[in-house]
């Protein structure tokens, strides 16, 4: 179903490197990247690229080959995507939270030669290095109060910046559709996959996030996500590019050090995540809550109690869709009203449906699985390095199975309902976990909640739910029941709740709820059907 939500984006460079050629004429002194303590302008990232591709390309690394990080967010990590762009190498940035079997099994799958990989964590990289099957050169990131034993040959990334500068910066035809960037799927409950994506793809996505958006040269783009993630990757560096302005780059999300670190940076424009935004929210109001520049922030979901942030902060909340393998795909037309709960509509270069379990497309209203196809080249992924069998069954039937449920309404806008492996059965009856978990969140003490599907003894589940509430808080779970019966479907009700002090996550703050479900229903979880009945 074609629609015009937001305009095919305009021509770009054919590469990465070409587009920062021509933001360093257009803005050379202007700054591009901001971080804690740092400030780069474009002149210094395509300087300091350049010097760190001549220096890789005089010890080998050429056209295709991947190069895997290990890096958290650091300026290092953005020169290092440049210089491999330049040379049309692919940077594989790899999770910080991996380790074991599934840091190794990540670096394997893309048949890395080299690792940049960062000191401090060393306690996750080193151990593996003997047994890593293609890696031979590690390249040392920043540094640690101790380092084990180093393997022969290890470089420092200073020393290697120092090597280029006396060398000529190599200049290989690089096109739009040369692999630029492998970016990992969560590997929570299966083995991590690498979506693969061309120049082309991170650049016209970063069209249509500035089209869908409608951001400007003057904006400053703040993401405290991790640059391994989409969002601060192709989301944040890639449209500061293409619009010559700033992309500032937090360390990590903090909830006590948010705000300050947004005026800090000066941003104008923020990403959030449902939990973040809870998180955000239920922070005690102060005097200072509008004393930022933050103008527009966009995350997914958006939950009901939004127009009361948007008032309390004096910015603007905006819901999309968007997932590693397609990008940002979903966004409201700029200039019209934005529909209550809707990511919006489908932009121009993609087609979407919704269809149900035997990939037939289900009717207007009904709840589906998303499944996209580009209509120009490179608009989503190709699929993910070295595993053909799981790129067939993500494209099944021509269309790639993004495994999010949405409605649609008469007027092409969708709505997130959740994931389809994000569902509980209980009783006949399908449950969205993420409908379940905004209900319990409109409590006020109620900070996140995680809700998940536990073994019942009149077989399928039971809803249980882990919540995480305010610190002093006097609510109990009997109260917290009471109160979903009064805010939503019955069956929907949790049986089993439990409060913890915090939820387990990734680096980009998703939940890992396959850690809940093994911990099962514990001691300490509270179950309604064992306590007086609800009032109806």
């Amino acid at each position: 179903m074609p629609d015009t939500a937001f305009p095919l984006p305009a021509p770009a460079r054919a590469s990465m490197g070409d587009e920062l050629r021509a933001a360093v004429l257009d803005a050379p002194e202007r700054t591009f990247l901001r971080m804690q303590g740092v400030e780069l302008s474009f002149r210094d990232v395509d300087g300091q690229s350049d010097r760190l591709a001549a220096a890789l390309a005089q010890r080998g690394i050429r056209q295709g080959d991947r190069v895997s990080l290990m890096l958290s967010n650091c300026p290092e990590f953005v020169i290092i995507w440049f210089a491999l762009a330049k040379l049309g190498a692919v940077m594989a940035p790899v999770n910080t939270a991996f380790r074991g079997h599934v840091l190794q099994q990540a670096i394997d799958l893309v048949e890395s030669r080299w690792l940049f990989a960062h000191a401090s964590l060393a306690p996750q990289w080193q151990p593996l290095w003997p047994d890593l099957a293609t890696v031979d050169q590690l390249v040392l990131v920043g540094q640690a109060p101790s380092l084990p034993a180093l393997p022969g040959g290890t470089l420092a990334f200073g020393d290697l910046l120092d090597e280029g500068l006396d060398l000529a910066v190599p200049r290989p035809v690089v096109s739009p559709d040369d692999l630029c960037l492998l970016l990992y799927t969560s590997g929570t409950t299966g083995r991590s996959k690498a979506a693969m994506m061309a120049h082309r793809f991170v650049l016209s996505q970063a069209d249509g996030f500035i089209g869908g958006l409608g951001l400007r040269d003057d904006d400053v783009l703040y993401c405290p996500y991790p640059l391994f993630h989409l969002d601060a990757s192709v989301m944040t560096i890639t449209p500061a590019l293409r619009l010559r302005c700033v992309a500032a780059i937090g360390e990590r999300f903090s909830v006590s050090r948010y705000w300050d670190e947004m005026r800090a940076f000066r941003a104008t424009v923020f990403d959030f995540m449902g939990a973040t935004l809870t998180m955000l929210w239920k922070q005690p109001p102060g005097p200072r809550d509008r004393d930022h520049h933050a103008r527009l922030g966009w995350g997914v979901p958006l939950p009901a109690w939004a127009p009361d942030f948007e008032a309390r902060f004096g910015c603007r909340l905006v819901e999309l869709y968007g997932s590693t393998e397609v990008g940002g795909i979903l966004y409201h037309p700029p200039g019209q009203p934005v529909r209550p709960g809707s990511c919006g509509r489908v932009g121009s270069l993609w087609e979407v449906d919704l269809h149900d379990a035997d990939d037939m497309p289900v009717p207007v209203g009904a709840v589906g699985e998303l499944v996209v196809r580009p209509r120009a080249p490179d608009a989503i992924t190709r699929g993910y390095w070295g595993m053909p069998e799981a790129t067939l069954q993500a494209f099944r039937n021509l269309w790639f199975h993004t495994g999010d449920l949405l409605r649609r309404d008469e007027d092409g806008y969708f709505y997130f309902v959740g994931r389809t492996k994000d569902m509980v059965r209980r009783r006949g009856e399908n449950i969205s976990a993420a409908e379940v978990e905004m209900g319990l969140e409109t409590h006020p003490d109620v900070l996140e909640c995680a809700v998940y599907g536990v073994p019942s003894e009149w077989t399928e589940e039971e809803v249980m739910a882990s919540v995480v509430v305010r610190p002093g808080s006097s609510l109990t779970p009997r109260a917290l029941a009471e109160h979903a019966s009064r805010t939503m479907t019955r069956f929907m009700v949790p049986r089993h709740i439990r409060f913890v002090d915090a939820l387990p996550k990734t680096p980009t703050d998703k939940v890992e709820k396959f850690r809940l479900i093994e911990q099962g229903v514990t001691a300490d979880t509270w179950d309604r059907e064992r306590d007086q009945p609800l009032t109806p």
